[in-house]
């Protein structure tokens, strides 16, 4: 499956690169999204929900670990991983119920919830690089390489 590695300049190219993508999304659909913490998951996350229909805020789900958004469509769901302490924590809260063939998932830190998670179609990886911030996409399924052709 392919990659695709840019450089985001500033907070903007974070968020018009998550409105890009969120133009070919299909549910179900799984993104995996890593990097330190600021690099800018949430604001790629927020960038993707608010150009699906979401009219608010998109704040990072670190204390709820996941934020829900309903749309006509589809369900999204904002996961953050950071704060768990133990994966099975995800069994207590139903994980399984939110991975269904209308919903589209974005997890944050999902190494946090390693063995309990269905995989992902594409991986997000941000990385300080100087001033700016380096993505690279990874398209780990069929779904996910059909999206990664549209945005080359």
């Amino acid at each position: 499956m392919a990659s695709l590695v840019k450089i985001l300049e500033n907070e903007q190219a974070t968020v018009m690169l998550g409105q890009q993508i969120a133009q070919w999304i299909v549910p179900p659909l799984t993104i995996y999204l890593t990097g330190d913490l600021g690099a800018g998951k949430t604001t790629f996350s927020r960038g993707i929900i608010q150009s699906l229909g979401h009219q608010g805020a998109v704040k990072s789900p670190t204390y709820t670990l996941v934020e829900p958004y309903e749309f006509n469509d589809m369900d999204v769901f904002h996961f953050d991983l950071y704060r768990l302490a133990d994966p099975e924590e995800l069994e207590y809260m139903g994980i399984r119920d939110y991975f269904t063939d209308r919903s589209v998932c974005l997890v944050e830190w999902p190494d946090n919830g390693h063995g309990l998670l269905p995989g992902a179609d594409i991986q997000v990886h941000l990385r300080y690089k100087e001033s700016q911030r380096q993505i690279e996409l990874q398209a780990l399924s069929p779904a996910g390489q059909a999206i990664l052709n549209k945005i080359k």
